[in-house]
């Protein structure tokens, strides 16, 4: 069996720091073999930095998958270019920068692919995720059994859809960017993990990893303000899952939540 934890969105450096806590502790007490992290809003609220990335990938994490706040950093668009371990959705237009899936190996030589894609509803009219997810299955599967999809959506019923729509396909269709982990972690009849949203990595006493006061304030006056990450309370959330190597489908599939109060 192979495990492969999923940790959810990586928010400012509150996330980070919580990431450097938790991270090593699991890798060694859960025998985990991967490790994916979505890490679209480490630098700030929005957006990653090549140092961060860096960062991010030296404390354990196989590989990064993003969304729509990834173009936030300009300055990320050459590691983009380079990289084949963090990704931004790959149903962006032809000719956007950077790559939307990856196939790595663990330590032991088993191969994972890992498909990054974007919702529609309520977000940017990109190219179908549906569509794009055949393509990427096609050419992952000759190589790799193990295929985990990060979904970047708003809406639930969006991501629901592309769970069942890829049961027995892939072995794990992961949902992000709202933030706040969903209790409805399964595995779908086919054999394919599914969790609506893995929830966030940052500061616990915030709105979605915001200082209160100024998401409340833009709110209210319906006016922009400037983000900043809130600082109190740590924790990384995450799920976590046993896949079998040799017909990729997963065996089982554990909701994670640690925090530290500062």
């Amino acid at each position: 069996m192979v495990r492969v934890l999923f940790i959810g969105d990586i928010v400012g450096k509150p996330g980070r720091l919580a990431l450097r806590t938790f991270l090593p502790q699991l890798i060694g007490s859960r025998q985990i073999d991967f490790v994916v992290a979505n890490a679209e809003n480490a630098a700030g609220v929005a957006g990653l930095t090549p140092k961060v990335a860096d960062e991010l990938l030296g404390t354990g994490i196989d590989v990064i998958t993003s969304g729509n706040h990834i173009w936030k950093k300009k300055e990320i668009e050459p590691y983009l270019k380079d990289s084949s371990r963090v990704l931004r959705p790959a149903n962006y237009p032809p000719g956007v920068v950077g790559k939307g899936h990856a196939l790595l190996k663990t330590a032991g030589g088993i191969p994972v692919g890992i498909i990054n894609l974007e919702g529609r509803i309520f977000m940017s009219p990109l190219e179908c995720p549906f569509r794009t997810a055949d393509q990427l299955i096609s050419q992952l599967a000759e190589k790799a059994t193990i295929l985990i999809v990060d979904f970047h959506a708003e809406a639930t019923s969006e991501k629901q859809a592309l769970g069942w729509y890829l049961d027995g396909r892939v072995s794990a269709v992961v949902g992000t960017h709202t933030h706040v982990q969903t209790a409805d972690e399964q595995i779908r009849a086919s054999g394919t993990a599914y969790i609506t949203d893995v929830g966030m990595t940052g500061a616990t006493d915030s709105i979605i990893g915001i200082r209160k006061e100024e998401a409340i304030a833009q709110l209210i006056t319906q006016t922009p303000r400037k983000f900043n990450p809130a600082k109190n309370g740590r924790q990384l959330q995450a799920v976590l899952f046993e896949v079998s190597p040799d017909d990729g489908k997963t065996k089982t599939i554990e909701r994670i939540c640690k925090r530290m109060e500062e």
